[in-house]
């Protein structure tokens, strides 16, 4: 997108070019080089959209997912491993549970603007939910069939894209209902997440919270969470993965569950 607020809308086939897309799914759209005023930067963005969508009028809910260049193809994900979120989806479909991702890629600044306090290491992660709020939402409302209303719109991510989804889900409780925090990196900035989880007014909708037993555990925050008044398989779903390990092989088998839970 140019600053002057032009779109450029890709398919993904034709934007990857000879780099294939041999590890996609489904219909994928690219939007190159989003600008966004808050951060004054540019990222990619790519949209994958579910396999009725080109047959009827049916709006979806939406799920807005950072670390986009790991969700749908090999190629660009870190270390040739992508979280399989689009072949996740289309199995999904068959169970009557559909809805569009946005895939937000991540830039050079990935572990400043996924850090929600100024304090710690120069955080920008305010500004970059503001981006995701203010900017992308409006953008892809207005190009796609989206149920526009909190309680269908997710923010998901792992490690510091958990700890930044969940900063969003209690920061900007006008847009997003939902949360997936996937392995979250609560460790940043020490006690800083459960001192703004505890102190902020308690906020309707779902969370999905889990770990793998061979990384940081995120038991802690579950119950912070059961404190405030989150109750167990209703708004609030905590797995521990037996074995499971920080990366991306581990997200994609957990995604499922997750998806499933925010979206039932």
């Amino acid at each position: 997108m140019e600053r002057n607020g032009t779109i450029k809308r890709l398919p993904y086939s034709q934007w990857r070019g000879d780099a294939g897309t041999g590890t996609t799914v489904g219909q994928l759209e690219a939007w190159p080089q989003v600008y966004s005023p808050e951060l004054e930067r540019e990222r990619h963005v790519v949209v994958w959209l579910p396999p009725s969508y080109m047959h009827g009028d049916k709006r979806y809910p939406v799920l807005y997912m950072h670390d986009g260049q790991n969700l749908f193809d090999a190629a660009t994900s870190f270390a040739g491993v992508e979280w399989q979120a689009d072949e996740t989806m289309t199995a999904l479909a068959s169970e009557g549970i559909e809805a569009i991702i946005v895939g937000v890629w991540n830039t050079e600044a990935r572990s400043s603007e996924y850090n929600p306090f100024p304090s710690w290491w120069n955080g920008t992660g305010d500004k970059y939910v503001a981006f995701l709020a203010d900017t992308l939402k409006p953008l892809i409302d207005g190009a796609y069939r989206t149920q526009t209303e909190r309680k269908h719109t997710a923010i998901l991510g792992s490690s510091l894209g958990g700890l930044v989804s969940l900063f969003a889900f209690f920061k900007r409780r006008d847009v997003f209902g939902l949360c997936g925090a996937l392995s979250p990196a609560f460790w940043l900035g020490g006690i800083l997440i459960y001192r703004f989880v505890r102190k902020i007014p308690f906020v309707p909708g779902r969370i999905y919270l889990d770990h793998g037993t061979r990384e940081t555990s995120a038991a802690k925050m579950r119950d912070v969470l059961i404190a405030k008044g989150y109750q167990l398989d209703r708004d609030l779903r905590y797995v521990r993965e037996e074995g499971g390990e920080h990366n991306e092989a581990a997200w994609a088998r957990r995604l499922p569950g997750a998806i499933r839970f925010l979206l039932a």
